[in-house]
């Protein structure tokens, strides 16, 4: 299992498929490179909005965002979900699959939230066992996305970012790296969002998510409703410095705007991956997908 590589061109800025935007793409080819959609809510196949994926996916490249894999939950993973996620995958042939560090299953209920895991050796050892068995059963390596934190745990034994980075090394996956994430999770726990980046292993990183978020008193709240912010843009381009150029989302599941505005917020992280050289001694592998 690998990731394969392109030009560097094809780092492109993508945006994700929502419902309230389907006429909108279907009338017409929309200037975006490629779409990002929630697998779970394409796992039925006798829908119309599979129908209408199917009929996309023959002009746009996708890519998959899974919820429900779980993969920090110590009851293991669900085979049978998986399973389904697969037949998904063989189906569309999405050019990444991605889920998050959090888990939401337990004695077979499935909640409704990406809950947060303590960052201890014994997590680690937990989640690499669920992530590896997952890639096997997909035949693909997976992406993992840092979370949005609100909370951390006192038996943590190291960061976010070093649990992330050692999680992706011990089972051969990529990081999806949220920079609005980052911003939320540094200014709720007083982190160094600049150090965060540093402990994030390079050649790890496929794919990069940007959105926007709200306040609610000293909080910061990850809701996917509103423009992304000067300071996440702002990390984003110090991110893309670091990393180079890769897949960039604008994620927008809340507040829906019109499929102008969301391609307006695209066109912007597409000129910062435009202005940015990939490093003469980085190679096509370590930084770039095939699409198609």
């Amino acid at each position: 299992m690998s990731f394969t590589g392109l030009s560097p061109r094809q780092a492109s800025a993508g945006v994700g498929l929502r419902r309230p935007h389907y006429t909108d793409f279907l009338n017409e080819k929309q200037p975006i490179a490629w779409l990002e959609v929630h697998a779970e809510n394409f796992l039925n196949f006798d829908t119309p909005a599979f129908k209408i994926l199917e009929r996309l996916r023959q002009d746009y490249p996708v890519s998959f965002h899974a919820v429900n894999l779980s993969l920090g939950s110590s009851d293991g993973i669900d085979e049978e979900h998986v399973k389904r996620v697969k037949a998904l995958i063989e189906r569309i042939n999405p050019f990444f699959v991605s889920d998050h560090l959090s888990w939401g299953r337990i004695d077979g209920y499935y909640l409704n939230d990406l809950l947060p895991i303590p960052y201890t050796h014994e997590a680690l050892t937990l989640f690499a066992s669920n992530l590896s068995r997952i890639q096997d059963l997909l035949e693909r390596p997976l992406l993992i996305e840092n979370p949005s934190s609100y909370l951390q745990f006192q038996v943590s034994e190291m960061s976010e970012a070093e649990f992330l980075g050692a999680l992706v090394h011990r089972a051969g996956a990529g990081v999806l790296l949220d920079i609005n994430n980052i911003y939320v999770s540094c200014s709720n726990h007083g982190w160094d969002a600049q150090q965060y980046l540093k402990a994030i292993p390079a050649g790890k990183v496929k794919e990069m998510h940007l959105s926007g978020h709200v306040l609610q008193g000293k909080l910061r709240i990850d809701d996917h409703g509103s423009q992304v912010c000067p300071e996440v843009w702002d990390l984003y381009q110090k991110a893309i410095n670091i990393f180079g150029p890769v897949p960039t989302l604008i994620e927008w599941d809340s507040n829906v705007p019109s499929l102008t505005t969301l391609l307006d917020e695209a066109s912007k992280a597409q000129t910062i991956l435009d202005s940015v050289r990939v490093p003469s001694n980085t190679t096509r592998k370590e930084r770039h997908v095939r699409f198609g």
